[in-house]
């Protein structure tokens, strides 16, 4: 007879596993964040910020948005927890029927707004970016490119509905790899694109690029759902009950990922008013910020939803408030000094990433400038991500649909009032407010949501802050020296400031005894020790 696990033994093994997985997330994470920045500085050393890029960063919008509303709105808050539930109590046909339902839907859905939007583009893009190449009296002519780069890339909304849904299916199954492998290949493609399709096609190369790389996206998750023995039926019933119920969760979440998506636009509307260069530089130092959100807030929250919606099947809402305290302590203990030290050393690590080629110094004066307020939102984005998860694994899509919606409003009223007098600066801090609106709104309704207990958290929160604050005292101090070198030194500043940074951080989180550094070190003394015992 098996020896009966005791709870303490599956409570390790389920954080074990949990560890696990957010490693392989955070691996795709890292490694798909890290080929972005390869890919946006073969971009910039290809082309710098020449108005050309900048017509490809606004036809990028109408594609990401089809996508993100609908493949982005199933596999994120509606699918995962509907298909979980039913996989556990139902067995795998019903399971594998409700995806292959969704999978239908869904990409016949993305199918005719994809051509909606082919045959709109001359409309939609001049909406987007009415200002786009005005500054040098290239309007028309960078405007028709942008309509043309559009069609071109709205093929990758049409992959990615599937590839997204197939996402979402392993997810689910707690099958992490390929998913985190997806996203590599496609940064891949579009570095291919920059560095060979470019010199033959120019900006096209690029929009070709996102289309090889959706397509990748797709084929590498495919021998997964082979593993898991996916039975696929060529059905459309809408008519299913477990159907309708993921329909109904995602109608809220489209209109959500819609606002988020409309913050992008935002920022498109009122940059191409300031100028391409502007356009160019918002979104180069968008992807930098993203690096350490993607890092944390977005590989633990990913790699913990299954779980959340597991806790909510199994009607264990305790287990449910403990998970996502925990989590959350996990991600901010690694975010606000990570938040902190890019903030601080934006100049050097912005000149070290991406000034190379037709990059310049003053390309890396603005995208740092946007950089450091973009770095203002990392902490209230990374918490974001596992608050919403909560809400989505309760079932409830509404609030975080209605919280995106306040900070679309905060964001357009603040980007209204500062795009002029402040330029990029103006448009970076307006994101990063409205961040805090929503995130700050999302945790006291989340706490009256679920009861949970918020000061154990904010005190948490406030010791991270205090160790993050005296390291970026002590980075300040001892690279003030040195700010103003070449080349040379801003890559020496920014290597051994993160360096220093992350010493400094340890050891302040040491000296106050912070708990998430501790379990963490006992974590790995006490791997190393059964790996080193006969």
């Amino acid at each position: 007879m098996a020896e009966a696990v005791a709870p303490t033994e599956r409570t390790a093994s389920r954080g074990s596993g949990l560890l696990v997985a957010a490693a392989i997330v955070a691996f795709g994470f890292i490694g798909s964040r890290l080929l972005g920045i390869v890919r946006t500085a073969a971009i910039a050393s290809a082309f710098g910020t020449a108005p050309e890029v900048a017509a490809y960063n606004v036809a990028f919008r109408v594609p990401d948005l089809i996508f993100q509303v609908l493949a982005g709105a199933t596999l994120g808050s509606a699918f995962i927890p509907v298909f979980a539930r039913i996989y556990r109590r139902d067995g795998e046909a019903p399971a594998w029927r409700l995806a292959s339902n969704v999978l239908n839907l869904v990409t016949a859905a993305t199918a005719v707004l994809c051509l909606l939007a082919f045959i709109a583009a001359p409309v939609i893009v001049p909406l987007l970016a009415p200002g786009l190449g005005q500054d040098i009296g290239r309007e028309e002519e960078l405007t028709d490119q942008a309509v043309e780069l559009t069609r071109l890339m709205l093929l990758s909304p049409l992959l990615f509905s599937v590839s997204g849904m197939l996402t979402g299916m392993l997810n689910a199954r707690q099958q992490f790899f390929l998913p985190a492998l997806a996203p590599m290949l496609y940064n891949i493609a579009i570095i291919f694109g920059a560095l060979v399709l470019s010199k033959p096609w120019g900006v096209e190369g690029l929009a070709v690029g996102v289309v090889i790389g959706a397509a990748l996206h797709l084929a590498i998750q495919v021998p997964g759902l082979v593993r898991e023995r996916m039975r696929y039926s060529f059905s459309f019933d809408w008519r299913d009950s477990a159907v309708r119920e993921v329909g109904r969760l995602m109608g809220p979440r489209v209109i959500g990922l819609g606002a988020a998506q409309f913050n992008f636009v935002i920022t498109t509307f009122f940059a191409s008013k300031v100028g391409g260069e502007a356009i160019n530089a918002l979104t180069y130092a968008w992807l930098l910020a993203q690096l350490p959100l993607a890092l944390f807030g977005m590989a633990l929250s990913t790699a913990v939803f299954p779980r959340l919606a597991e806790h909510v099947a199994d009607e264990d809402l305790h287990s449910l408030q403990a998970t996502v305290s925990r989590v959350l302590r996990v991600i901010m203990f690694l975010t606000i000094p990570a938040a902190i030290g890019l903030a601080l050393l934006r100049i050097p690590a912005t000149a070290t990433l991406l000034q190379r080629g037709e990059f310049t110094a003053s390309d890396t004066a603005i995208t740092a400038a946007a950089l450091g307020w973009y770095c203002l939102g990392i902490v209230p984005q990374a918490g974001i991500e596992i608050h919403s998860r909560g809400f989505y694994a309760l079932g409830d899509t509404r609030t975080p649909v209605a919280l995106a919606v306040v900070a679309v409003i905060t964001n357009l009223v603040l980007s209204a009032l500062l795009w002029d007098p402040f330029g990029v600066e103006g448009l970076a801090f307006s994101v990063a407010a409205a961040s805090w609106v929503e995130w700050v709104l999302l945790y006291a309704l989340y706490v009256r949501r679920t009861g949970a207990s918020a000061s154990s958290d904010l005190a948490a929160l406030a010791l991270f802050a205090l160790c993050g604050a005296l390291m970026a005292i002590a980075l300040a101090v001892a690279f003030r020296p040195f700010e103003s070198g070449g080349m040379a030194s801003q890559v020496v500043i920014a290597a051994s400031g993160a360096v220093a940074g992350l010493a400094i951080y340890a050891g302040l989180a040491m000296l106050f005894h912070v708990p998430e550094l501790e379990d963490a070190w006992s974590r790995v003394a006490g791997r190393f020790t059964r790996t080193s015992s006969p």
